[in-house]
């Protein structure tokens, strides 16, 4: 099992009880299993949205297993994938979940073989059953694949936390992870199944939409909600990104498009997050807003139709443009995690400057 005889005395001591769950008190928990819990762990990690990720088995009888008896006990490897509801939805997380395994592999998963390694989704009530179904059903009807989709979908009863050693491998092990990664087969097999998708550029054909009202109530927070949908305007200054001064992108909160850049932002000293000008001018639209006595030009997103701010004819440069927008309307990517998030053509931006 991932390739992990590695004679550590650890592996039958009890301290995989204790796993830090600091900083999950408002998370929400997902118990996925794909083979290898040190690949599952890693990739889910990278997820945004997700606080943290513990790896242990799950569905066995009996109690305490440990790595030497798991399997025999019926356990199967697996993670508990603890998730911000307010950042990402149970959907979301199976959608990338689904994208990081072999869901046709009844027999295991990758170089893993045997039914401790098959891959399950662990439902914890009706609703995350339905969602799982739904998400399986999308996964067999997307064309990626030519066998069927045999991933199951079984009721949520048992996790027990893995050894300490066992817990962030991939952090603690950076080469040895490498190579039984890379040796394993899955890094291969995602690369030829999904790479042209995650490869691809949002602004080179990736759709973006204003997810139904249901789904946006779940995934926003309350005041995400009432500036973008209702077109609100948040505090100043008491907001997010007013003193943010990283490098990186701001993207619609709702539908992921790209609209400003780091590099065209400044203090405007008015309290909100100010910028000279859009980073993707096709994603922004202007409208005349008479709803205070004097007009002033709304900021739309094109695709979401979210409200994001107000432009006015205020700013330094030669356009004197001030781009007033709602820290709540936007959500920023640090340049280190656009290829991850698919962003990867803006990088070169904060290469080499424009």
């Amino acid at each position: 099992m991932c390739a992990c005889q590695s004679g550590n005395s650890q592996s039958t001591e009890v301290n995989k009880r204790m796993i830090n769950m600091k900083n999950t008190k408002n998370t929400v928990v997902a118990t996925l299993a794909g083979g290898c819990f040190w690949c599952v762990a890693s990739d889910m990690k990278k997820l945004p949205g997700v606080v943290k990720v513990v790896s242990g088995y799950a569905g066995g009888t009996g109690k305490d297993p440990t790595y030497e008896t798991y399997s025999d006990q019926g356990f199967i490897e697996a993670v508990q994938v603890y998730y911000d509801p307010q950042q990402v939805t149970y959907e979301i997380v199976l959608e990338y979940f689904l994208k990081h395994i072999d869901p046709t592999d009844a027999g295991g998963q990758f170089a893993d073989r045997g039914p401790s390694y098959r891959s399950a989704i662990f439902y914890a009530d009706d609703r995350e059953k339905t969602i799982a179904s739904q998400a399986l059903q999308a996964i067999a009807g997307s064309g990626k694949f030519d066998k069927p989709v045999v991933t199951e979908i079984r009721k949520y009863t048992n996790f027990y936390p893995a050894e300490d050693y066992h817990q962030d491998y991939g952090e603690k092990n950076p080469l040895r992870y490498k190579y039984y990664r890379s040796g394993s087969g899955r890094e291969r097999f995602l690369k030829e199944v999904w790479e042209k998708e995650q490869a691809a550029s949002p602004s080179q054909g990736k759709p973006y939409s204003r997810p139904a009202d249901i789904e946006l109530r779940k995934k926003l927070t309350r005041l995400q909600y009432e500036v973008t949908q209702k077109s609100s305007t948040e505090p100043p200054f008491l907001n997010e990104y007013v003193n943010n001064k990283k490098e990186g992108i701001y993207v619609d909160v709702v539908s992921g498009e790209p609209l400003f850049s780091s590099l065209d932002k400044y203090d405007s000293g008015t309290g909100w997050p100010s910028f000279t000008k859009p980073l993707e001018p096709g994603n922004v639209v202007e409208k005349e807003d008479r709803s205070l006595p004097s007009p002033r030009t709304e900021v739309r997103s094109k695709h979401a139709d979210s409200h994001l701010g107000h432009v006015f004819p205020d700013g330094p440069g030669p356009a004197g443009t001030r781009y007033c927008m709602n820290s709540a309307s936007m959500r920023f990517i640090p340049k280190e995690n656009l290829e991850r998030e698919g962003y990867g053509k803006y990088l070169k931006l904060f290469q080499s400057g424009r």
